[in-house]
């Protein structure tokens, strides 16, 4: 029986958390132990998406109150993702109880954030999908005010994201919201913002735009991030994501005439 998981983790884990904290990295330890052990790979996945899925709605929950109080959009917001997700029965309760602590005067975020991290296994992919939900959010009443641009800060830092790649990835949502609502083609301002949501401009070549795009598309692959530890209630948004990619990609393509 490995037992050596769950000492470090209780010992880390009382460290930045005391009891509460223990106990969490006792829980960690647990499933690093298990990790080695018969069928890990399978538990240690479930465990990772069900991390994701809790820790996604009260982190969403807390950005939503750093303005101060929680909007009808923020609510709007969340319980839009739970649609759109499926979400029924005590799934949803589940998800309306992380939103809920996220909102509590106190919320761990950097402990939260941590515990995501470790148990994500660095997943670059896995931790932008995440941070991406949170811009989402931020944005859903199309303005972002300095504390939740704060929030967001600590949540790209804690994630392993720089602050020039919260920025651009700022850039790109914000773009992905005005091609929305623009439909999407015909107008000056959505070729402006398809643009942008591919990370590119004018000045860029075609060559450039293609290996953007692919990127992003690789990024974005639904199937590869819910091997990487994405619920797989969660597709919808990669794919949702994915067909942004691609309408913008496609739009800058017949604006430029590219093959």
């Amino acid at each position: 029986m490995r037992i050596w998981g769950k000492v470090f983790g209780f010992i880390i884990g009382f460290m930045f958390g005391r009891l509460g904290g223990a106990i969490l990295g006792l829980w960690l330890g647990h499933m690093y132990d298990r990790k080695f052990g018969k069928s890990a790979g399978i538990s240690s996945s479930g465990k990772r998406q069900a991390l994701f899925f809790n820790t996604t709605f009260a982190v969403m929950g807390h950005v939503a109150k750093a303005s101060g109080h929680v909007t009808e959009n923020d609510i709007r917001m969340a319980s839009s993702l739970m649609d759109q997700l499926n979400l029924s029965g005590q799934a949803r309760a589940d998800a309306q109880a992380a939103f809920r602590e996220g909102k509590e005067s106190d919320f761990d975020l950097n402990a939260c954030l941590k515990t995501f991290r470790v148990i994500s296994m660095g997943r670059k992919e896995v931790l932008q999908m995440f941070l991406e939900i949170q811009i989402q959010t931020a944005l859903s009443d199309a303005q972002l005010d300095q504390k939740e641009r704060s929030i967001l800060s600590i949540v790209a830092k804690e994630l392993g994201f720089s602050q020039q790649q919260l920025d651009d990835l700022l850039a790109r949502w914000q773009a992905e919201f005005n091609f929305h609502r623009s439909g999407g083609a015909g107008n000056q301002t959505s070729i402006k913002d398809a643009y942008e949501v591919l990370g590119m401009s004018e000045s860029n070549s075609d060559q450039d735009i293609k290996r953007a795009y692919r990127k992003l598309m690789n990024e974005h692959h639904p199937d590869k991030l819910v091997a990487k530890g994405l619920p797989a209630e969660m597709m919808e948004l990669a794919k949702t994501k994915a067909q942004d990619i691609q309408a913008a990609y496609d739009r800058v393509k017949g604006e430029r005439g590219m093959r």
